[in-house]
């Protein structure tokens, strides 16, 4: 086995990070295959010269035959972290109002055409929560809409667009976050729904998106009752088997973020990261702190010590993500002056303006 191909619990973990330069530690554990991928937010955006800036750094860091995901949140709306000069798209309600799915195409591979000039491969988008609960604190209208078939079929059409510009698509939150009435960064919510309406409503976009060929689906920090009224899907066998046996899903699935009060606190990062990789999850979201991302990389190698299954499933997950990550384009340093030169991209603001 080439170095390259041996699993380390590092591989599971995409990290954030506070300012807008790449923090010494952080290049410190790519190199030393301790992170497996890397999330922005708008704390570490200033514009699109420095993000290429800071993604060369990120990039160069990562093996030559493992290249790293660097991701963010661009949704569109009120979820996106490159704003202007970068295109500035209207929320996605808006586009499933629209009903065009050559127009969400489209506006997928753009959003993908100025990620991928900053040097951003991998975009945590789609949201395919539908919308069915108006006092929804966070899905809102970063759905599509509240009727499962056109939320499915326009969250594979933006899923399209992305990879057809070279970007990794995340479908998000499994098995649905559009019917909570707390938002999961700041609480644990419950949802009571039937098996059968979670099945015909929540989960269905998702087995549209697998079919599709979608690469990632991130779980949602959410209680299903009627599944399984003992922790969040995140945390669920269960709800990872039904991802996995009934949807057909082989690619990556990937946590939301470890450090939202709906784990912090009721789980703790050491004892969720072990129970996510048991349950079937291959990447462990850990967006911001240093302390926690230490936290979980050492509860991960101090149990694999101890359990057999856990090592297995590091080995299993480590390969999913090692799959995903070789097709990904090689690193080529970005001149920061002719990525900032690119923007605004003036067809883009024409497209987002017919929305």
């Amino acid at each position: 086995m080439s170095e390259a191909e041996q699993a380390s619990a590092g591989d599971l973990l995409w990290v954030g990070f506070e300012g807008t330069d790449a923090p010494a530690e952080i290049l410190d554990w790519i190199r030393e295959r301790r992170v497996g991928g890397v999330m922005l937010f708008a704390r570490n955006i200033k514009d699109p010269a420095q993000v290429a800036q800071l993604t060369n750094q990120l990039r160069a860091a990562a093996p030559v035959e493992l290249p790293l995901p660097v991701a963010i949140d661009q949704e569109g709306g009120r979820v996106q972290r490159l704003r202007a000069p970068a295109t500035e798209w209207p929320p996605m309600a808006h586009v499933g109002a629209r009903d065009d799915v050559e127009l969400t195409r489209a506006i997928g591979r753009a959003i993908g055409t100025e990620l991928m000039a900053v040097g951003v491969n991998c975009n945590f988008a789609p949201c395919v929560d539908v919308h069915t609960n108006p006092k929804n604190p966070v899905i809102g209208d970063r759905a599509f809409g509240d009727n499962p078939f056109l939320v499915a079929r326009h969250g594979v059409a933006l899923a399209r667009g992305l990879a057809n510009a070279g970007v990794l698509p995340c479908g998000k939150h499994f098995p649905g976050h559009g019917d909570t009435y707390l938002d999961s960064h700041l609480a644990l919510p419950r949802v009571d729904s039937t098996p059968e309406r979670l099945r015909l409503v929540e989960v269905a976009p998702f087995g549209d998106l697998a079919r599709a060929g979608v690469p990632l689906i991130m779980t949602a920090h959410v209680v299903y009752t009627a599944i399984d009224p003992a922790q969040p899907a995140t945390l669920s066998a269960t709800w990872l088997r039904i991802l996995r046996e009934e949807l057909g899903f082989g690619g990556v699935v990937v946590s939301d973020d470890f450090e939202m009060k709906a784990i912090a606190d009721h789980y703790g990062t050491a004892e969720a990261v072990v129970r996510a990789v048991l349950a079937g999850c291959d990447a462990l979201l850990l967006c911001s702190k240093r302390e926690p991302q230490v936290e979980a990389l050492q509860a991960l190698e101090r149990a694999a010590g101890k359990n057999g299954e856990l090592r297995r499933r590091i080995d299993e997950s480590a390969a999913r993500l090692r799959a995903l990550r070789q097709p990904l384009a090689r690193f080529q340093p970005i001149d920061p002056a002719a990525a900032a030169a690119r923007f605004p991209f003036a067809a883009h603001r024409d497209l987002a303006a017919s929305v």
